[in-house]
């Protein structure tokens, strides 16, 4: 207990905290021992104001430089303090008091904030690297971007980013109705926080939009703080804290007798919160009541290493004790994963005695995923994908990955995939099998025309269809194929003003809110098969009940559930039929799938059987269901695809429905179908490329020309393109012989069809 103010505090590790006061003491606090030690008085004339430990990570390397801190004073310097309490440096700063002090990420850059309203770059030595910013009035706070590249600091009411690159643009709003006096920006979400003396707290992305603010409170805020994970953050005000979710609603209010909570601190692992207070204290919280639900399941975190799982269908309740502090947890797909400091254990639903536990190899973990047949864990380290039996199955790594700010949004994994979104540049996805570890096809990522927010991987179904949902920064949602089997990535804009979405874990199903309604894609993938049928398979309800900014958390079984601005849940419900149909089409019952769309009499039920039944090359199915949503034109289609005479054929003519004219086109000319190919062009009227198979494979010029002429007598014009203009002259053109020619062909065709000997040894040269 100290009677002077205490300005700042800084954790060392996860049981051990600084703290400076105006009475020049710094002071170690144990929390293990509860013991609290004098490190040293400090002179006189020093009264801190901001304290900042070196970074003990770099990149997931663990540093052994983690044992220094940045102090800075009223006199206008800053001070470089050992752990034992020695000052190492002491570097004349500013004139007047040197107000914050902070450490970039990788700890190779220091940035200070003055009364004078200067703000200064140092390197790790305590050298001046430059002047960022020289302005009228005192700036109260400054903190780093996520990649170290751009500072956010005060000034007045003002909030302004500036990167540190010398010609690239400022950005600068008007934030707060009172001069603002903290910030802290979180390099996982890449959320910002600001809070003023307008007794107002906001929470801003790092375009400068607001996504929150709070109303007004008694007293001004005086410090905010994000814990590392970037889920929730903390708020200090006079007798005041308060924990908040990320999107600005709040889980738990104290008032402490403390006065002014004048800065706040996380430990490393996000358990456990430090404040410095106006009278003289130093306050400790940490998060409990933390809550996971799955199915019948609900599991609560009652203590820092005990959890209470509560089964409702029979209110049976078993208590989970861990010998460490739990960190994180996750509970998904029948198992419950929870990460302590210094382990892992992962419990199976149907048995909660007998955990499989093993130890982590790095520090904190801050990611948990599930999928059905594995899960993965990032820390400071890396990505680890295990096995529910404890087994590491891969790790994958990309160049320039850094871990530390990867989240639930920008990582997705699925039974055979992981995708992890670029942080250096965000409009790439990478995308890695889940058993290897290794990178897909020939290792180049998936480009996206925009900044990606958002990505999630479909759950079921074979791996070659992978697919993989984004959502870009213009809300626009995007899916498309995980293996493209040397092709580009195809990508099918599915839905706009799209702001959270989820896939289903036992079907592909994907729901998302869009605008103000709730959106249910039942078959995504039919933008694939047949572009025409997206909008007739998704079911749309409107969405006011959820608010504005909601949040889809999972979609289990029938059940969405999202969780509200205000932070409340709401559950909604979703048909069982689709699922039903994505269960018989998968495992070929397309009797059993007509029967289903007949009972329930739902047109997007057709539209999706059609859709699956395409894709799975079943024309008869196809042909009903296009026709019970009334396609006439796409039955007389699939009616020609039936009677054609080769296989190759048919599935040239399937891929052609699906609008890929090029594989349709290898397909017919691998089976050696020249005339057939050519055909397509003319029909596509893709005259050039008609005309130059005809002349490579020097066979039906003539056809190509009669058709070409055909084709402008009907519309009165005269032949422009040279290439035509030159072939004519030395080709005539007779009808009755073309028609003859394309008799033959077909009746080598279908003779090739019917003698199974010719047709392996094609079947074999494909």
């Amino acid at each position: 207990m100290v009677n002077e103010l205490v300005s700042c505090v800084g954790w060392t590790t996860a049981d051990e905290l600084y703290s400076c006061s105006e009475d020049h003491q710094i002071l170690k606090w144990n929390l293990l021992t509860n013991e609290t030690v004098v490190v040293v008085k400090l002179q006189d004339d020093i009264y801190p104001i901001d304290l900042h430990w070196f970074p003990k990570t770099v990149g997931g390397k663990k540093q052994a430089a983690a044992e220094i801190f940045a102090l800075t004073s009223t006199d206008g310097k800053f001070h470089l303090v050992s752990k034992t309490g020695r000052i190492e440096k002491s570097v004349e700063a500013h004139r007047g008091a040197v107000l914050a002090g902070r450490w970039n990420y990788d700890g190779t850059a220091l940035i200070t904030a003055g009364e004078d309203g200067q703000i200064k770059i140092w390197s790790k030595s305590g050298m001046l690297r430059s002047t960022l910013a020289q302005q009228g009035s005192p700036v109260y706070s400054v903190a780093w971007g996520p990649d170290s590249d751009r500072i956010l600091y005060t000034f007045g009411r003002q909030l302004i980013i500036k990167p540190l690159q010398p010609s690239s643009k400022v950005l600068q709003w008007k934030a707060h109705d009172g001069i603002i006096l903290k910030v802290d920006w979180n390099s996982m979400n890449d959320l910002i926080l600001s809070g003023g003396e307008d007794c107002k707290y906001k929470v801003w992305d790092s375009y400068g939009r607001l996504l929150y603010s709070s109303s007004s409170n008694d007293y001004p805020i005086t410090s905010v703080a994000w814990a590392p994970d970037g889920e929730v953050f903390a708020m200090g005000s006079f007798n005041t804290l308060r924990l908040c979710d990320k999107t600005g609603w709040s889980y738990a209010l104290e008032k402490p007798n403390t006065g002014s909570v004048f800065s706040l601190a996380w430990s490393a692992d996000g358990t456990q919160l430090a404040g410095a207070c106006g009278n003289g204290q130093v306050i400790f919280a940490h998060i409990v009541e933390q809550r996971w639900e799955w199915r019948n399941f609900e599991i609560t975190l009652t203590k820092r290493r005990t959890m209470q799982v509560r089964n409702v269908l029979n209110d049976a309740v078993d208590i989970l004790e861990f010998r460490d502090r739990v960190i994180k947890a996750s509970l998904a797909h029948g198992h419950l994963v929870v990460a302590t400091s210094l382990q892992c254990s992962v419990y199976s639903t149907k048995n909660w005695n007998t955990p499989l536990i093993f130890d982590l190899r790095e520090g904190t973990v801050s990611l948990i995923l599930q999928a059905e047949r594995h899960f993965l864990l990032v820390d400071g380290g890396g990505i680890y994908v295990y096995s529910y039996e404890g087994r590491l199955v891969s790790t994958p790594k990309f160049p320039g990955m850094r871990t530390d700010i990867l989240n639930a949004q920008s990582v997705s994994l699925s039974n055979d995939t992981i995708a992890i979104r670029d942080k250096t540049d965000e409009k790439v996805v990478y995308l890695f099998d889940a058993q290897t570890g290794k990178a897909f096809g020939d290792g180049k990522p998936l480009t996206h025309k925009m900044e990606v927010m958002e990505i999630a991987l479909d759950q079921c179904g074979p791996s070659s269809d992978r697919k993989i949902a984004l959502i870009d920064k213009n809300r626009d949602l995007y899916l498309t194929s995980v293996r493209r089997l040397g092709r580009e990535h195809s990508m099918h804009k599915i839905g706009t003003m799209v702001h959270t979405m989820a896939w289903n874990d036992s079907a592909n199903i994907l729901c998302g809110i869009q605008d103000s309604q709730f959106a249910v894609w039942y078959y995504p993938s039919a933008v694939c098969v047949d572009k025409d049928l997206l909008p007739k398979t998704l079911f749309t309800k409107d969405g006011s009940e959820f608010s504005r900014t909601p949040h889809i958390l999972n979609y289990v079984g029938t059940q969405v559930t999202v969780r509200r601005a205000d932070g409340s849940l709401v559950y909604s419900s979703v048909s069982s039929y689709p699922t039903l149909l994505h269960e018989y089409t998968g495992s070929a019952r397309w009797e059993d799938a007509l029967r289903l769309c007949r009972f329930a009499k739902d047109q997007t039920l057709w539209a999706c059987l059609a859709g699956m039944a395409l894709a799975n090359r079943e024309l008869t199915t196809a042909e009903v269901a296009y026709a019970a949503i009334r396609e006439v034109d796409k039955v007389q289609y699939i009616n020609f695809i039936k009677d054609l005479p080769s296989k190759e054929s048919s599935l040239a003519h399937m891929l052609l429905f699906s609008g890929h004219v090029q594989e349709a086109e290898a397909t017919l000319l691998q089976a050696g179908l020249i005339y057939q190919a050519i055909q397509i062009h003319i029909n596509l009227y893709n005259w050039d490329r008609a005309l130059e198979l005809a002349v490579k494979h020097k066979t039906h010029v003539d056809t190509v020309l009669a058709h070409r002429q055909k084709f402008l007598q009907d519309f009165g014009k005269k032949e422009t393109n040279k290439r035509f203009l030159q072939y004519s002259e030395g080709v005539e053109v007779d009808w009755e012989k073309i028609q003859a020619k394309i008799e033959m062909e077909l009746a080598k065709e279908r003779e090739r069809a019917a003698n199974p000997s010719v047709r392996s040894s094609m079947a074999s040269r494909r």
